[in-house]
């Protein structure tokens, strides 16, 4: 009896010991995804930290082989900045994406909210039709725009460039739209029941819970509008109205270019970018997967 008991093993000891990974594989799976893991975010910070050297190479060094300078001239910065009047362009640029971020976000969340909390005749057809616009290039319309924007006068001015933002984005309204539906109605009806009308369901229900969904639309209209380069060299002719990214294109000439001017200048734009993202990273993620689980 007591031999039997010796070699008895249980059951499901067998098979938590026969199912159980060995350590060394556990080891060799997890020092494999953090060499990736590693290689990936030194190929990715590559042109980051060449742009870094550049911005401090004196220019005569740019098309040498060596990445490293021979001394590094912290001077390009303000070289850089006086050279043209960065200042003045920071705040254009400052201007045209504050305006685009408040416009686009709020135009955005109210037009999404329609979608998803009303029912009307036609809605699911006009849904359809402005995520269709997603697919239209942006240059087959950029022509009969310009000449509309020429007529109405707004030409040279910030207006081209922030009154669209006032009347939303398709992919940011399908964004927020997808937000909305993974919010239960229960929240509305019982505020309806409280006396709430639909404007009050929106600011003071759905809104306090979607901001991780806003921020995430501010963070995308920020990062499109800060860099943006086209629209700004289409519309604005006059150097006081320039932003960052079209006096940029200044360091660049037909004989001779400035590269660490340009790098300098271009590293200084790219400060705020990293800030807001750091900073707001956390909402962006949760934005984002919370938006595209819903079905």
């Amino acid at each position: 009896m007591s031999a039997s008991l010796k070699s008895y093993t249980p059951l499901h000891s067998k098979a938590s010991t026969m199912t159980k990974p060995w350590w060394w594989a556990r080891l060799f799976g997890r020092s494999l995804l953090y060499i990736v893991l590693i290689g990936g975010a030194i190929i990715a910070l590559l042109p980051f930290v060449w742009m870094v050297l550049e911005a401090l190479k004196p220019n005569y060094e740019i098309y040498s082989a060596s990445w490293l300078p021979t001394h590094f001239e912290w001077s390009n910065f303000p070289a850089a900045l006086t050279t043209l009047p960065f200042g003045h362009f920071f705040l254009n640029s400052a201007i045209v994406t504050f305006a685009n971020v408040i416009f686009q976000t709020s135009s955005s969340t109210i037009v999404a909210y329609g979608f998803a909390r009303f029912q009307f005749k036609g809605r699911r057809f006009l849904f359809l039709l402005l995520v269709a616009t997603l697919m239209i290039p942006y240059y087959v319309t950029l022509i009969p725009v310009f000449i509309e924007f020429d007529k109405l006068g707004w030409v040279n001015t910030f207006l081209p460039l922030i009154v669209p933002g006032i009347f939303g984005n398709a992919f940011y309204i399908f964004l927020m739209r997808q937000f909305f539906g993974s919010i239960p109605r229960e929240l509305d009806e019982a505020a309806m029941v409280e006396g709430a009308g639909p404007l009050t369901i929106l600011f003071r229900v759905l809104i306090p819970q979607s901001f991780p969904a806003m921020i995430t639309v501010g963070i995308y209209t920020f990062l499109s509008t800060w860099n943006d380069f086209l629209n700004p060299l289409i519309y604005l002719n006059q150097m006081q109205n320039y932003t960052v990214a079209v006096g940029l294109e200044y360091f660049v000439g037909q004989y001779s270019s400035q590269w660490n001017y340009m790098m300098a200048v271009a590293l200084l734009a790219l400060i705020p970018c990293i800030l807001i993202f750091f900073f707001a990273q956390r909402y962006f993620i949760q934005g984002i997967v919370v938006s595209s689980a819903e079905k």
